[in-house]
């Protein structure tokens, strides 16, 4: 990680963003293995083979979520073509518990590793200034208590022992992308994840991670705009190899990896 900007220094992880899962692999074979300037890296080495076939491999996927929202029917078509390419897809579930109280941790190294500029009152020249924006959140998160974040860290530790089990029992995980309670959990334990192309939506209005802003409403679209969507492939702690081979044989199934927009 050395170079890159610190936000939360137990969660910053690296990772490439590219056009297919191929060139995805390419490029976390470069950037793996030890970094002399980040005492947190370790010597791992990226074990990914596409010659290796991925029948048989044991996907697992949450039933209740998978029929709700952000769950799409490309969500669900992604499901069944698992089974199409040979790999088992199984139930699995985890104890519903209150795992968006992991962000004290969050918020905590955040506003830290940024104390400078908030003191400094540098902060108050970003543009976003919406009560959930980062600015915000650096300010608040100095009244956070230490009890809390000791709590907080007790908890991700049982998180952590929770995702032992589930991958006790499967290879892989699939989830709708933007599915909040697995994206929490996995950038705390620091599962890898893979997000690819499954197909597209139809979508009327730009998605925003912020709250509301009356005073900036986002932008809708009519008719409807017909862009790409994702699901994402959660593996093992440093089985990124699976991850790889899973991810290239449903890319290759989905067959959407080459749309392109009119114009490019």
């Amino acid at each position: 990680r050395t170079g890159a900007m610190t936000l939360c220094w137990s969660l910053d992880k690296l990772g490439p963003m590219t056009r297919n899962v191929e060139d995805a692999m390419l490029v976390l074979r470069a950037i793996s293995g030890p970094d002399a300037g980040d005492l947190s890296s370790v010597p791992s080495k990226l074990d990914y083979d596409a010659r290796r076939a991925v029948k048989g491999l044991r996907v697992g996927y949450f039933p209740g979520w998978m029929k709700e929202s952000p769950a799409t029917d490309v969500d669900r078509a992604a499901l069944e073509t698992v089974e199409k390419v040979g790999m088992v897809p199984a139930e699995v579930a985890i104890p519903d518990w209150p795992y968006d109280s992991l962000d004290v941790i969050l918020f905590s190294e955040a506003a830290a590793a940024f104390e400078e500029l908030t003191l400094s009152h540098q902060v108050d020249q970003l543009k976003m200034q919406v009560p959930d924006a980062w600015p915000n959140l650096f300010r608040q998160s100095r009244f956070l208590s230490a009890v809390d974040f000791v709590q907080s860290d007790r908890f991700r530790r049982k998180v952590a022992n929770e995702m032992a089990r589930v991958f006790s029992q499967v290879d892989l995980l699939l989830v709708p992308s933007l599915r909040d309670e697995m994206l929490t959990i996995t950038n705390f334990t620091g599962h890898p994840s893979l997000t690819l192309r499954a197909g597209f939506v139809e979508v009327s209005e730009a998605r925003s991670d912020w709250a509301p802003d009356p005073n900036n409403p986002l932008p809708k679209f009519s008719p409807p705009r017909r862009v790409p969507h994702g699901v994402t492939l959660i593996g093992r702690l440093f089985d990124e190899g699976t991850l790889g081979r899973a991810g290239l044989a449903l890319e290759r199934a989905f067959n959407v990896m080459g749309e392109r927009p009119p114009g490019f």
